[in-house]
């Protein structure tokens, strides 16, 4: 997928590649945030989303293509554009000397946008004594406590590599009414991994699909269930072996028929398939296997 760079866009990126040896991570992979946009990326295991998201911030160098954040290459922002950036990787390290309240004082002084309000009412939500050290924590609350700095400074563009792994439903709701907060009202732009797709469905506004390195799909979630649809092709009816107009995927099923997700160009017509082909609408879920299997 290509996304032309413009200046409009907050986030952006276009033909990004990346390989460790012989293993392609990333394929000319693209795509446009606009600011206030929630984006969640979706995608297995292994399927390049960290990689992605650290080469989108430029912590990682892409083998080719071309990333811009805040309108500069993204490694090459300035300390003030960094002060405008959240970011919690996937495993939120370090400080662990110090405890949860001293380090969260310690970062309070590198923003001039802290919102101590926020930090006070995610610990007491979250239950983070201020009195213990990070080295003590569980995985977690280490994430708690990562999220909290992120969330502190009221970032413009928001970072998440897979928040909610080790949060339980409590601080899975408590963040994700925070997202929405930030977001909604205050403009800010979120961009967040994950495996759990009840979450994208209640506060992402954008959907990213990410398979073996290349971007399957990205579309506002409001219209997903609009422009695409599965196909049920029976085994008695012939299947094309050249893809059909707006198909994206197909697999075969148990009983020889098959399955393919195809784009709605033709869905309002009567005629658009032979008979005995069935028309389903894709939720979120049914998108992901569909895609990712």
């Amino acid at each position: 997928m290509r996304a032309e760079i413009t200046p409009a866009a907050l986030l952006q990126a276009q033909g990004l590649g990346k390989a460790y040896g012989r293993h392609a991570v990333l394929e000319d992979v693209s795509l446009r945030v606009a600011p206030g946009t929630v984006l969640g990326l979706l995608g297995r295991n292994g399927a390049g989303k960290s990689t992605l998201l650290e080469c989108l911030l430029g912590l990682r160098q892409a083998d080719h293509g071309e990333v811009r954040l805040f309108g500069k290459p993204s490694h090459a922002i300035a300390d003030a554009d960094k002060a405008m950036l959240g970011y919690v990787p996937q495993r939120p390290d370090g400080f662990d000397w110090l405890t949860v309240g001293a380090m969260l004082d310690l970062v309070a002084g590198l923003y001039p946008q802290w919102d101590s309000q926020l930090v006070a009412r995610l610990q007491k939500d979250w239950d983070l004594d201020a009195r213990r050290r990070l080295v003590t924590l569980s995985p977690g609350e280490r994430q708690q406590v990562a999220i909290i700095r992120a969330m502190a400074p009221r970032p413009r563009l928001l970072v998440l590599d897979e928040p909610a792994s080790a949060l339980d439903p409590l601080a899975r709701r408590a963040l994700l009414r925070e997202i929405v907060h930030l977001a909604g009202e205050q403009g800010s732009t979120v961009l967040f991994s994950t495996h759990i797709i009840s979450d994208l469905e209640r506060v992402a506004s954008h959907i990213a699909l990410l398979h073996q390195g290349r971007l399957r799909l990205h579309a506002a979630q409001d219209d997903i269930k609009d422009e695409l649809s599965r196909l049920l092709w029976p085994a008695q009816v012939p299947l094309p072996s050249q893809p059909l107009p707006g198909e994206l995927a197909r697999r075969p099923l148990a009983d020889g028929a098959s399955a393919l997700v195809v784009r709605n160009e033709g869905r309002r017509r009567t005629d658009a398939w032979p008979p005995g082909v069935r028309t389903q609408q894709l939720g979120l879920e049914d998108l992901f296997v569909e895609l990712a299997a």
